[in-house]
C-alpha cells in the first residue's frame, strides 16, 4: 500500500486523484484550506487522512506531512496540484495579483515539496508529481503572468529531478491541457481587476473564448485522474507528461517553430563564440 500526499483535494484533479488513489486500496494525505470541505467531497475512509493545509503557510506543510507520517508512517507519491490561474494581460496584472499568484502556485509547491523531501530520502524512495499546465511549455496571450508560475514549477521539476534521482526518488511534472474541470469558474480562475482597451483584440478575446470554454473543454477529468495512477505505476516514470490531445498538438507546434526559428537564426547564435 502505498502513501499519497495530495494538496488542493477539495475539488478537481485532487478530488478525483484522490478517489483513484483509495479505490486502489493505497492511502491518502488529501489537504485542503478547508478540510470540511474534503470530507463532505471524499466521504470517510479508513485509509483517508483530510489535513488542513494552505500551501502558502510553511508551517502548516510541515504539520500536514507530520501528521500523515504519524499516521501511515511514509509517503510515497506526492502530487503538487493546489493553484489557481489568473487571466489578464501582462500589463493588467498588477503586483499585488502577481504575488498572490506565485505564493501559491510556485511557493506553495516549493513549501511542501521542502516539506516531504527529506522522508522520501530517508526512505530512498517516492514520487514527486508537479500539476503544472499546457502554459508552463508554452505561454500565450492572457495567460502571460499565469503561465510564468508554471514554467517556474517546469524548472524546479527538472532541476529537482536531476537532484534525487541519484537516491531513488522520481519527478514529473505534469502538463494538463483544457479538461472539463470548474478551473475556468470564479472559484479557480481570477480575472485582473484591470481591463485595457487597447488589449482587446488579443486578452479580451481570450476573456470571451475562456467563457464559452467552460464545462465544455476536450479533457476528461476522469481519466486524467487514470492516468495519473498509471503514472505512479511505472517503473521508469517520465520528466514531462503532456495530457490532453490539445496538449500534444500545441507541444508538437512549439517544437516546431522553436526549430524553425533556431535555423533561421542559427548563423548569429554561433557567431558570438571567442574564435577556436
Amino acid at each position: 500500500m502505498r502513501t499519497w500526499l495530495i494538496t488542493g483535494a477539495s475539488r478537481g484533479f485532487g478530488a478525483l486523484i484522490a478517489e483513484q488513489a483509495l479505490n486502489a486500496g493505497d492511502a491518502v494525505i488529501a489537504t485542503a484550506r478547508k478540510p470540511a470541505d474534503v470530507t463532505a467531497r471524499l466521504g470517510e475512509h479508513p485509509n483517508l487522512l483530510v489535513v488542513r493545509l494552505d500551501v502558502t503557510r510553511e508551517e502548516e506543510a510541515h504539520e500536514a506531512v507530520a501528521a500523515g507520517i504519524a499516521r501511515f508512517g511514509r509517503i510515497d507519491v506526492l502530487v503538487n496540484n493546489a493553484g489557481f490561474g489568473v487571466l489578464g494581460a501582462v500589463e493588467e496584472t498588477s503586483a499585488a495579483e502577481t504575488e498572490r499568484l506565485f505564493a501559491t502556485n510556485v511557493f506553495g509547491v516549493l513549501n511542501v515539496t521542502r516539506a516531504v523531501l527529506p522522508h522520501m530520502r530517508r526512505q530512498r524512495s517516492g514520487h514527486v508529481i508537479n500539476i503544472s499546465s499546457l502554459g508552463g511549455y508554452q505561454a500565450y496571450m492572457g495567460w502571460g503572468v499565469y503561465g510564468s508560475t508554471k514554467f517556474a514549477v517546469e524548472g524546479i521539476s527538472e532541476a529537482l529531478q536531476q537532484e534525487v534521482a541519484p537516491i531513488g526518488i522520481h519527478v514529473t511534472v505534469v502538463e494538463p491541457g483544457f479538461f472539463r474541470t470548474d478551473f475556468l469558474d470564479e472559484q479557480s480562475l481570477v480575472k485582473t481587476a484591470l481591463e485595457l482597451a487597447d488589449y482587446d483584440e488579443t486578452v479580451g478575446a481570450m476573456r470571451t473564448f475562456a467563457h464559452a470554454a467552460n464545462h465544455a473543454q476536450p479533457g476528461d477529468p476522469t481519466k486524467f485522474a487514470e492516468a495519473m495512477l498509471a503514472l505512479a505505476n511505472a517503473e521508469q516514470p517520465p520528466l514531462r507528461l503532456p495530457l490532453g490531445s490539445d496538449a500534444v498538438a500545441r507541444i508538437e507546434q512549439k517544437h516546431a517553430q522553436v526549430e524553425a526559428e533556431l535555423q533561421a537564426w542559427r548563423a548569429l547564435a554561433m557567431s558570438t563564440d571567442f574564435p577556436a
